[in-house]
């Protein structure tokens, strides 16, 4: 058991493993207060506690701020003022093409924090590395589709539908394109600092922030792309 993981967690599986007993029964007494968990006398929870519970509370308003342009895209969708519509402008074989990447890069970014749990930062960057390929051919892909149609004369200011398309994709493109910096910004932290407690839990919610970009990407896939060219 190494000291990156959970204080309470730590506690709790050392008491276990002292006495077995224990285990699913709760003391009669006042329960043991554990250091730093923000319990009564111990004081405010550690900075570890309040950066994650804090790092959550930025997904779920993220999460939220996606919802909004989700229901703006389902009001918009008919919205085409004469132009264009979703179906005319989707390209299902790019798109497909562009699924298929974001989440083999999900799947290199579960592989590096496996690596990170065994210690091992060769392939920590090189999961990493391929992580970041991934995503940037998944923006190249995107930056390619938005050209097109620019050029085709498919812009946000030509309809109610476009405004709210451009709008969805590309803040999801923006999230992916932070994404990119956040993880080169990783891997130089890896290669001078090495596996510190704060890198693995920047490495941790890296994940989750790169894992929930992929949930967004399966709904507008589907919601934008697969819907609208099957109405």
């Amino acid at each position: 058991m190494t000291d990156t993981g959970l204080p309470a967690s730590v506690e709790a599986i050392r008491r276990v493993r002292e006495d077995p007993h224990r285990l699913g029964h709760r003391a009669h007494g006042p329960a043991e207060i554990i250091a730093g968990a923000g319990h009564g006398m111990t004081g405010p929870a550690s900075k570890r506690i309040i950066v994650g519970y804090g790092f959550w509370i930025y997904l779920l308003s993220d999460i939220v701020v996606f919802s909004c342009f989700f229901a703006a895209f389902a009001v918009q969708r008919g919205a085409t003022a004469g132009g264009p519509t979703i179906d005319q402008i989707v390209e299902v074989p790019r798109v497909a093409m562009q699924t298929a990447v974001l989440l083999l890069s999900s799947y290199t970014c579960m592989l590096s924090f496996a690596a990170t749990n065994a210690r091992s930062q060769l392939w920590t960057q090189i999961f990493l590395a391929a992580t970041g390929i991934l995503g940037l051919v998944f923006i190249l892909l995107e930056l390619q589709e938005f050209a097109e149609l620019v050029q085709r004369g498919i812009t946000p200011q030509r309809s109610g539908m476009l405004t709210s398309f451009f709008g969805l994709v590309g803040l999801h493109g923006l999230h992916v394109s932070v994404g990119l910096l956040w993880l080169a910004t990783m891997m130089a932290q890896i290669v001078v600092k090495g596996f510190r407690r704060e890198i693995v839990h920047r490495l941790i919610c890296f994940n989750l922030f790169w894992h929930a970009l992929d949930i967004v990407w399966i709904g507008i896939f589907t919601i934008v792309y697969l819907m609208g060219v099957g109405q």
